[in-house]
């Protein structure tokens, strides 16, 4: 009988075995992409794409992540027949055949819809981000605080929890192996997918989905990223214990907000249900969501900046002895 992984790499092999389906392997190693996005690509009905997404899924050489209506399509990194084609899939993409070669034009083309419909986003919505951008620290000097109090430990999965554009995974791109990044917002997924490709960062995914929803992810990241994000929420503390169940043993969570302040209008205008938090909040999340504050920073406006906020830092810790993890977890409040 044969070996699992053997039979792995047969049943892959015979779903890898005809053109279209190569082409949609080849494609899908340049991105994300939706069997709509495939059709045009391809230049073929969607019943027939379908069916062969379908197959490679099948067969395990390919992924599916819904959002709304929508499915993004993906290679499967659990894939053993991909594992061994790393290095000749571009190779391929740099042949000299005219079929692959037009699939790279209208791949671009597809590519720079997506840019379009971005930058239409970012337009629409540039005023009112910029108005908050003024309110608070320069963005660069909080993600330089940001990789400082991370550290160099190299992280195997990041996640990073209401990733709006994606722009922590660009950030920490070089310490860690693969991201996801999760936001309910599909018109922020979009941007997000646009700009890691701008980026050139592969290693790196987008999700819809919610921070309290996310139960396939339990135990499976050693770091957790929750930048800019809880003073939207209600019940922050729920928020950090919902986040904590996504750390493995030892894994570290940085949380990144406003210290507390006054500003009211924040509510109505950028809805904002909390106007800042403060070393006792932290305190109080890590206690609950048995966790140990490890490390914490403040940015501070300059003395000619005294109309700009207070941004926070704060590193959190899961304990490293896998009893404690499992025990937290199992005595935890279902958030």
């Amino acid at each position: 009988m044969p070996q699992p992984r053997l039979d792995s790499f047969l049943t892959e092999i015979r779903a890898l075995g005809e053109e279209t389906r190569l082409r949609i392997v080849l494609l899908l190693s340049r991105g994300e992409l939706t069997v709509s996005e495939l059709t045009q690509i391809l230049q073929q009905s969607q019943p027939r794409v379908s069916r062969h997404v379908n197959i490679l899924a099948d067969g395990g050489l390919v992924e599916g992540h819904r959002e709304g209506a929508w499915v993004f399509y993906r290679l499967n990194p659990a894939s053993v027949l991909l594992e061994g084609l790393e290095e000749v899939l571009p190779g391929l993409h740099q042949g000299r055949d005219e079929v692959l070669e037009q699939d790279g034009v209208r791949l671009s083309e597809v590519m720079a819809a997506r840019a379009a419909v971005a930058a239409d986003f970012f337009q629409r919505n540039a005023e009112s981000w910029e108005n908050l951008r003024r309110l608070h620290t320069p963005e660069s000097d909080i993600e330089q605080k940001m990789r400082e109090l991370a550290g160099d430990a190299p992280v195997e999965k990041f996640i990073d929890l209401g990733t709006g554009t994606g722009r922590m995974l660009i950030v920490f791109r070089d310490l860690y192996e693969q991201a996801v990044g999760y936001d309910v917002s599909r018109e922020m997924l979009a941007v997000a997918r646009t700009l890691l490709g701008d980026a050139g960062v592969d290693n790196a995914q987008v999700r819809q989905g919610d921070i309290f929803d996310l139960a396939d992810q339990e135990g499976s990241a050693d770091f957790v990223c929750i930048h800019h994000v809880l003073h939207f929420l209600s019940d922050p503390v729920a928020a950090v214990k919902a986040a904590r169940k996504l750390l493995r043993p030892g894994g570290r969570m940085l949380v990144v907000d406003f210290a507390p302040h006054g500003l009211e209008h924040l509510r109505e205008d950028y809805a904002h249900r909390r106007l800042g938090f403060s070393d006792e909040d932290a305190a109080d999340w890590a206690k609950a969501a048995g966790l140990a504050v490890s490390g914490s920073e403040t940015l501070a406006p300059g003395a000619d900046e005294q109309d700009r906020l207070s941004v926070k830092l704060w590193l959190l810790k899961a304990p490293h002895e896998s009893g404690a993890q499992a025990k937290y977890l199992k005595e935890s409040i279902h958030v």
